[in-house]
Order: structure tokens, then C-alpha cells, then sequence
């Protein structure tokens, strides 16, 4: 088998020995051979040594995207593959046995050592995405070798493709969504999340449908409420950037006085609506408010608003390090006017999904707006993607997501 070859630059070898699984195209001295979009190509040192295997993303930035270091095993067949998929599933094997949840994410992408995939499992719907040029060249070998290995824990009706995401384009790909494989999809899917019940557009709504990184937060959410109601009383939840309800289902669920929902779409405060009801939760106590969180959050500090619990969990602010600056404003703006109205002793969850913004400066970042509201505000936990959005240790840039539970001081 005559394999394309990546020679490195010397000395650009570090981040490979160290198994980072991305290779940018500054590093690379020559290409050997011919590769086509997401072919198999050796990655070698400057003496043409070999380091690691990758697929070839010649339209991008991150030229190769590497997944083995196992120079003896040629990782370019449905053996290979089948292995790295079942494994990543039966990683997965506690929450497919969950009765009260069955709704989880199956393959994480390069933590899994599945560089551009990414498998959500809502009831018995796989949705898949096909994010690099590697992933998606081998698009049907994934889908036969899920359908198989999946079907082995549960009854799995279909599979549907949500490659509708702007990062394809850097990867050469067009956007991509539909069937690909069972049942035609009638409408919403309802799915079960830690005893909860949720409606989820597969076919539409954000993401594969549903913000399952949050399902361990939403969690953590229910606990405070909780302690609140044992306590002291049932607190007044905000809840800002809401989308479908998450956090307003679990807060109302465990006992809150009321929640204000913030969110620019109608739909998903529609969404929001039908989420309580299918949990039997008193609508009266949820208030909706359309329209966008920067001027919201303004108003409601201006007509004297307070609440014990506040939940900020914007959309991503910062997609590449150029936006960075913008989306550090953006994030200190809607902390600080949290912050004023965050009642004393109350508890604010704030979050970001940007893997452009470090956990450091993150926390710098709600430092500032603490400092700018005269607040004296604690650290009392932290948190990150729930369990099934597994990090490799070789891949910091996996932990995408970083929130921070503050409490305001009493006094």
C-alpha cells in the first residue's frame, strides 16, 4: 500500500509525540503522493520517520487530523473502525442503561479518537455529524458500522444527518442534512433526561436538537433550587438564553417560586411552553420574555427586577481567537448587569461554549464585571460538559464548555 506521506518542518514534531490530534499546515515541510479530501496520510518527522496516522483536510487550516499512533496496524478498513466505535459507545454503556435518561452523546469527535464525528442518541434516533473532511469522506462506513453497533444495546428506528454547521465550509464540504438511513422522521422526538421529558427537533432545532452538554448543569441547577426550598424559600429563577427550557424545567421541578425565560426566538419559548406542560409544571409561574438578553437584561435592572437564581448560557460569542476581544465585552456586559440583579445571597450560573475562551480568562472576565458592580461575589463551584462529552487528555481544546457558580455575599 503506497500511502501519502506528511513530512514535517524540523522541530515541529512536539504536539504529535505528545498525541494532539490536529496538525496545522504551517508545520508541514512537503506532501508525498497525491492525497485526495480526507484520504489516509503518515504524518513523519523531518527524517521521515513515522509519527502518526491522520486524514487529509487540504482545505483547512488543520491540514491533518490524527486519530492513531500504531504504525503497524494501517487504520484504513471497517475492522479498525468498528473497534474505535464500539468502544466509544460502550463508554456510554451507564447511560444506555438509564431508564430515566435516554438521551446521551455516543461519539465525541477527536476525545474519542474519531476526529470529526460527532453520534447523539435521542430514544431510538442516531443524528450524526460530519464535521472534517475525514469523517465525512467515510460517511456510509460510519453509518452501517453504528447502526450495527448500536442496534446491540437498544432499537434504533433511524439515523438522521445534521451536517447543516458552518465549519464544513472550511473543510471544503457543503452543509448537509436529511435521512440517512430507517424511519422517516413525524415531527418532534420526546426524550427522557434524568426522569425529565423533553420535545426535541431533530430536524431543526439547534445543534442535533437539544443542548446535551448541559444535561449534568441542569442537574446541578436542581440541587440549588433544592436547598433553597429546604432552607430558606422557593427561589425566583432568571433564565437567560433559554432555548427550549432546560433550566427552566429542572428549576421548576424542584420546587422555584417562578422563572423568567429570555431568548430572541418565539419558537423556542413556544418550545419552552410545551417542555413545562409535558411535565405537568404550573405554566402560570413561567413568564417568557422575546427578545434580546444585552437589552433585556437592561431593562429588567431598570424596572427594579430580583431573583435568587440566574442562569446565563449564551450561544458561542468567540468561534476563532480573532473574535476573542469582541466576545469578552459581550460576556462581561451580560455578567455585570446579572450581577445587579442578583439578590444578596443568591446564586449566579454563568457559561461559556467558546473553546477560543480559556478557563482563566473566563474568570478574569467575571471578575471584571463583579468588580464593576461593587458585588462581593464567591467561586462556590465550577462546572463543564456532562460526562458523556468526554475530554482526552491530549486535547484540552475539547473542554469547550466552562461555567462558574457565584454567590453574592449576604451583606
Amino acid at each position: 500500500m503506497n500511502t501519502p506521506k506528511l513530512i514535517l518542518k524540523r522541530g515541529r514534531s512536539k504536539s504529535i509525540l505528545r498525541r494532539h490530534p490536529w496538525l496545522f499546515s504551517g508545520g508541514i515541510a512537503k506532501v508525498l503522493g497525491a492525497p485526495d479530501l480526507g484520504s489516509l496520510v503518515a504524518v513523519c518527522d523531518a527524517q521521515d520517520e513515522f509519527l502518526a496516522w491522520a486524514h487529509y483536510s487540504p482545505h483547512s487550516q488543520i491540514r491533518a487530523r490524527l486519530f492513531s499512533w500504531q504504525e503497524s496496524r494501517v487504520p484504513n478498513g471497517e475492522e479498525f473502525w468498528r473497534e474505535r466505535l464500539a468502544q466509544a459507545v460502550a463508554l456510554r454503556s451507564g447511560e444506555l442503561a438509564d431508564a430515566e435518561t435516554t438521551a446521551c452523546r455516543l461519539v465525541n469527535a477527536e476525545s474519542d479518537g474519531v476526529p470529526g464525528l460527532v453520534v447523539d442518541l435521542y430514544g431510538s434516533t442516531l443524528v450524526l455529524q460530519f464535521l472534517t473532511a475525514g469523517s465525512d469522506v467515510r460517511r456510509d462506513l460510519f453509518v452501517e458500522l453504528l447502526w450495527d453497533i448500536v442496534n446491540g444495546y437498544l432499537d434504533v428506528e433511524r439515523i438522521f444527518e445534521r451536517s447543516d454547521v458552518s465549519v464544513r465550509r472550511r473543510e471544503g464540504l457543503r452543509e448537509r442534512s436529511g435521512l440517512l438511513r430507517g424511519k422517516a422522521l413525524e415531527g418532534p422526538i420526546t426524550i427522557l433526561e434524568n426522569g425529565l421529558t423533553f420535545e426535541v427537533d431533530v430536524g431543526g432545532g439547534q445543534k442535533t436538537g437539544f443542548y446535551l452538554d448541559q444535561r449534568d448543569n441542569r442537574q446541578i441547577l436542581r440541587g440549588i433550587v433544592q436547598r433553597y426550598v429546604r432552607f430558606q424559600a422557593p427561589p425566583r429563577l432568571l433564565n437567560v438564553f433559554s432555548y427550549t427550557g432546560g433550566f427552566a424545567v429542572y428549576g421548576l421541578s424542584a420546587g422555584a417560586a417562578s422563572v423568567v425565560n429570555v431568548d430572541t426566538s418565539e419558537d423556542a419559548l413556544a418550545a419552552v411552553r410545551r417542555n413545562l406542560q409535558l411535565n405537568n409544571l404550573d405554566t402560570s409561574l413561567s413568564e417568557d420574555i422575546n427578545g434580546s438578553a444585552f437589552k433585556v437584561l437592561r431593562e429588567l435592572r431598570q424596572a427594579g427586577a430580583r431573583y435568587d437564581v440566574i442562569v446565563l448560557d449564551p450561544p458561542k460569542f468567540a468561534v476563532t481567537q480573532r473574535d476573542v476581544k469582541h466576545a469578552s465585552r459581550g460576556y462581561k456586559d451580560i455578567n455585570l448587569q446579572a450581577l445587579h440583579l442578583l439578590e444578596p445571597g443568591g446564586h449566579l450560573l454563568t457559561f461559556s461554549c467558546s473553546g477560543a475562551i480559556s478557563d482563566d480568562l473566563f474568570q478574569k472576565i467575571v471578575f471584571g464585571a463583579a468588580l464593576d458592580s461593587g458585588r462581593d461575589i464567591r467561586i462556590v463551584g465550577r462546572m463543564m460538559q456532562s460526562s458523556d462529552h468526554p475530554v482526552a487528555l491530549t486535547f484540552p481544546e475539547g473542554a469547550y464548555l466552562k461555567g462558574l457558580i457565584c454567590r453574592a455575599s449576604k451583606a
